[in-house]
């Protein structure tokens, strides 16, 4: 059976760190990024250990700002 793996992409420069995001990833690996700040700020979301995500799009969905992307691959196993 087909798994399915994701991808997901930020746009970091317009997130304004609400962490809606990190509330709603059923495996807990998006975060804020703690080492850095954005134009506007703000400590941008990011996904620590991608080849944990499950393509959900949970967070996707719930950014109010459009800022992120995920994307969905089959992973043959």
């Amino acid at each position: 059976m087909a798994k399915v793996k994701g991808k997901v992409t930020f746009k970091e420069e317009l997130c304004k760190g609400c962490e809606l995001c990190t509330t709603v990833c059923p495996v807990n690996i998006v975060k804020m990024a703690e080492d850095r700040i954005n134009v506007k700020g703000y400590h941008p979301a990011t996904v620590y250990e991608m080849e944990k995500c499950i393509a959900c799009g949970n967070c996707a969905t719930i950014c109010p700002d459009t800022v992120i992307e995920v994307e969905r691959e089959k992973e043959d196993k």
